[in-house]
């Protein structure tokens, strides 16, 4: 085997105690887990919005951005429910560029995987701690799930991970939401076959334990757009998108039929400014078709503090060194304006 074993990181459960959380804590996670199921089932309208920087890319960025997504979320209450995002890896790095905070706690320095275990767990916890906010990371790595699985409200499978059996199979032992994303190719059938299997029952490997999943009703779509065989970015947030994933769905027998609309990557072209007239023109379709606004239960907005993206080693405090994001004034705006609209 070509490879070298430095060491044996810290085992979950190990992590936990060194960084625990308060019964409390523990209270707002399930309280917010439970929010978001009772969307998911219809219980209540409300919108989600699953917001934050492409990448958390530095931790008092990040806590500073959600802090401000704290006020605005009391102001729209009624309407929407924000899950910030904190997207401690980066998928789609091929080489030696910037993998996440979990790889790299501080992107300008070689990767440390124990510091970052350490970083992405610390992260969400002061995010709970001084926000209130339990929140959003993707599954990047099936494996890596239990360092954080008492602290998250929402887990996405990314486009790229929607295929993997092993995705699939974890997915199906979660307590919370998950939503499983089209693949880059733009065949939803994948994506609602990876929702089919995340909802059933599953005995599997797991961390090499003999696993037993009961199955996730709440596992769901997330619409991003595709790629042609051009490597050209396309949509599918579009009304007639949105009918036939209403259609899909009807053929099938999932509980709680549900998507999230993504509304940056190949929905945008990867343009930020760009996500608040698709929100709208989603929002738009709900109020042509009681199916469609029932399908619907909210979008994945990428957002930071400031317009754009950087370099790494630029130093702009809450700019995106990953994806460019829409800047906090623009992000604020779309959401009162999404709140008075819904």
């Amino acid at each position: 085997m070509n490879m070298e074993f430095e060491r044996k990181l810290a085992i979950p459960m190990e992590l936990k105690e060194m960084y625990p959380i308060t019964a409390a804590m523990n209270e707002r996670v399930e309280h917010s887990i439970a929010v978001l199921k009772s969307i998911f089932r219809g219980d209540t309208d409300k919108l989600i919005l699953v917001i934050g920087p492409c990448s958390a890319d530095n931790e008092d960025s990040v806590i500073e951005y959600i802090s401000r997504l704290r006020t605005v979320q009391d102001r729209v209450a009624d309407k929407i429910v924000i899950v910030p995002r904190i997207y401690t890896n980066k998928p789609r790095t091929t080489g030696d560029g910037y993998k996440g905070l979990l790889h790299q706690p501080d992107p300008n320095e070689k990767p440390d995987l124990f510091k970052g275990l350490i970083a992405i767990r610390e992260l969400h916890i002061r995010a709970l701690k001084e926000t209130g906010f339990s929140c959003a990371d993707e599954m990047l790595y099936p494996e890596n799930h239990k360092y954080l699985d008492d602290l998250l409200a929402y887990v996405a499978v990314g486009a790229r991970s929607v295929e993997d059996q092993q995705h699939r199979l974890t997915a199906s032992g979660l307590d919370t939401p998950v939503g499983m994303k089209n693949p880059t190719s733009g065949d939803i059938s994948v994506m609602l076959n990876s929702i089919t299997a995340a909802q059933h029952a599953h005995s599997f490997i797991y961390r090499g334990w003999a696993a037993h999943s009961q199955g996730n009703p709440y596992a769901h779509a997330i619409l991003r757009g595709y790629t042609n065989r051009h490597g050209e970015p396309l949509p599918n947030y579009h009304y007639e998108d949105l009918v036939r994933l209403c259609e899909a769905y009807a053929e099938r027998e999932l509980s709680y039929p549900a998507v999230i609309v993504d509304t940056n990557h190949s929905n945008s072209g990867k343009n930020p400014f760009e996500q608040p007239r698709i929100a709208k023109e989603v929002l738009h379709s709900c109020r042509c078709n009681p199916d469609v606004r029932r399908l619907v239960k909210g979008f994945m907005i990428e957002s930071y503090l400031e317009d754009g993206a950087q370099k790494i080693g630029e130093g702009c405090f809450g700019k995106s060194i990953t994806d460019p994001c829409l800047g906090w004034e623009k992000t604020e705006r779309l959401i009162l304006e999404l709140a008075e609209a819904y």
